[in-house]
Formats: structure tokens, C-alpha cells, sequence
């Protein structure tokens, strides 16, 4: 593609002290200004060629028909949720994102989310702290031996198979993208869904939410798995339809989930939070240090690639040829 001219950069949410060093040393214009209002924001984001945000700032199609001078839009992180894509490509604005940045640590949490699922970890805790020493009532199981079901093969979910492989569970999987013959050479066995629903003792989602992933996980799918699956979620709220977990886990079906996404966020669904098998916390997957100092390097980097015309990964609106 071209090479995109940019002077002055609008940072507005918080990013990585990394960014602004990478970009300033090019000599940009990088004016960090965070917690502005949405009326601040449209006064102000005409003066920009550019924009980085995170998942605080709404980039509105408001904000877009605002920003005159707008030529590209960074989101530090992975989903762009919270920009409106259609409307920037139809200003011709372009759209990327930080798409390796964080990868290891939403990996990791969910790693943990299955574990600390398993073995009851944050409320036998919960239940320590508050004086009560009791081991019947979380009594859990295994991982070895048992079955976890992976949808969507990206990288987040590769190197979770990889690492669940390491605890020495069976492996499958759906991606509607990547051939069986691929995903057969990072250990998992690629299935339809209709297949993996009863086989799985565990799923977790790492899709992206779109109208095809919208309730992926509802009523009717979580009745077709087996008594005791247990359900993972560090990708977006929305895919799993919540009010169809809740009905799960109070009827037993369902024994547990892990969730670091909502719906709503904060959750407003607050008895599914705070049923006894959930383990649950406030949208953590990128927040580690490593994942924050990664994503604010990957997307300035991408930033000086775009200026010099060259081809970046993240571009989430590429032209149509």
C-alpha cells in the first residue's frame, strides 16, 4: 500500500510509555491526553493525522466525521470493538491493531481459568481467608485424561493446546479457516462443532465476535454437551450467551466456567458472576506488563511501517483489491 503521511498523533487512552518514545524519536507530534469526555474528544481530534486508543475511547462514527485530517486509527490490543470500521473505511481511514502483543498472556489466563476451575481455587480460598477450613466441598479433578475442546485455531489457541498437550489432555478443534491438516501438526484434532459439543469435558472460545460467533455457546449447544463440562471465555463477551451459562450451572449441567469477558462490562449479569463454580475477573487477558509494553511497541512499529509504506500485519480494513 502507499505510505501514509502523519505529523500529529492523539494518544487517549493509556499506553505504554513505549509508544510515545518510538513515535517522538521520528520527531511526530505525539500529544498523550487520556480521560477526555466525548466532547473534548470531537474538538479536538481534528487536529490529528492519527489516533491510538485502547478499549476506554469509543471512536464513534461522530469522532471519525470529526477528525478531518484522520488517516489512521491504532488500536493497542487486539479487538477493535470499540472503533467503528465501517465508517472509517468509508472515510478512508485506516484501521489496525496490535494482533501478537498480548497473545502469551491471554493464553496464560486461560490456562489458569481452566485450572483454578478444576480445582475450586479462588473459592477454597475465598472460604480460607474468611476462617473456614473445609476440603470435601472442593474436591476436583484432573486435567490429565480429559478432553477440551478449542474453538477458533489462531494463535491464542494454538498455544493453549500446546500448553493444555503439556498437562497431557486431548486436544480438539474448530476453525472454519484453517485445514485439518494444520491443526494436525500443533496436536489437535479438527471437528465440526456438531461433533465437539458432546465429546468435550472442556471449551474455550477464542474467536473474534461476529454475527457467526454472536451466543455461539447458548441453550441449545450447551444441552447437546456432557453433564460436567466446564466453559472458558477470555475472548469476548457475547459469545457465550450468558443467561443460557447461568440456567446451565444452576442446573448442574454445566460445572463450571471461567470468564474474564461479559456482555456488558462491568457485567451487569451479576448472579451469574457471582454463582459458587464461577471463577471469574475484570477483563484481564492483556493486562500484564509484558502484553502492555509488547502492544504499545507493535503498534507504534506498525505505525513507522505505515509511513514508510510498508505492509503491516495488523490492518484490520485492508483496500479492496
Amino acid at each position: 500500500m502507499s505510505s501514509i503521511k502523519l505529523n500529529s498523533i492523539l494518544i487517549s487512552d493509556p499506553v505504554n510509555n513505549a509508544a510515545v518514545e518510538i513515535l517522538r524519536e521520528r520527531k511526530l507530534q505525539v500529544d498523550v491526553r487520556t480521560g477526555l469526555a466525548k466532547e473534548q474528544l470531537l474538538e479536538i481530534i481534528g487536529n490529528y493525522d492519527a489516533l491510538i486508543v485502547r478499549s476506554v475511547t469509543q471512536v464513534t462514527k461522530e469522532v471519525i466525521d470529526a477528525g478531518r485530517n484522520l488517516k489512521l486509527i491504532g488500536r493497542a490490543g487486539v479487538g477493535v470493538d470499540n472503533i467503528d470500521v465501517p465508517a472509517a473505511t468509508a472515510a478512508g481511514i485506516v484501521v489496525i491493531n496490535a494482533p501478537g502483543g498480548n497473545t502469551i498472556s491471554a493464553v496464560e489466563l486461560t490456562c489458569a481459568m481452566i485450572l483454578a476451575s478444576s480445582r475450586y481455587v479462588a473459592q477454597a480460598c475465598a472460604a480460607l481467608k474468611n476462617g473456614v477450613w473445609d476440603r470435601k466441598s472442593y474436591t476436583g479433578n484432573e486435567l490429565r485424561g480429559k478432553t477440551i475442546a478449542i474453538i477458533g485455531l489462531g494463535r491464542i489457541g494454538r498455544e493453549v493446546a500446546t500448553r493444555m498437550q503439556a498437562f497431557e489432555m486431548r486436544t480438539i478443534g474448530y476453525d472454519p479457516i484453517i485445514p485439518a491438516e494444520a491443526c494436525a501438526k500443533f496436536g489437535v484434532q479438527s471437528l465440526s462443532l456438531e461433533e465437539i459439543w458432546p465429546q468435550a469435558d472442556y471449551i474455550t472460545v477464542h474467536t473474534p465476535l461476529i454475527p457467526e460467533t454472536k451466543n455461539l455457546i447458548n441453550a441449545t449447544t450447551l444441552a447437546k454437551c456432557k453433564k460436567g463440562v466446564r466453559i472458558i471465555n477470555v475472548a469476548r463477551g457475547g459469545i457465550v450467551d450468558e443467561d443460557a451459562l447461568l440456567d446451565a450451572l444452576q442446573s448442574g449441567h454445566v460445572a463450571g466456567a471461567g470468564l474474564d469477558v461479559y456482555l456488558e462490562e462491568p457485567p451487569r449479569n451479576t448472579q451469574l458472576v457471582q454463582h459458587p463454580k464461577v471463577v471469574c475477573t475484570p477483563h484481564l487477558g492483556a493486562s500484564t506488563k509484558e502484553a502492555q509494553d509488547n502492544v504499545a511497541k507493535e503498534i507504534a512499529l506498525q505505525f513507522l511501517d505505515l509511513m514508510e509504506g510498508k505492509k503491516v500485519q495488523g490492518i484490520v480494513n485492508p483496500p479492496k483489491k
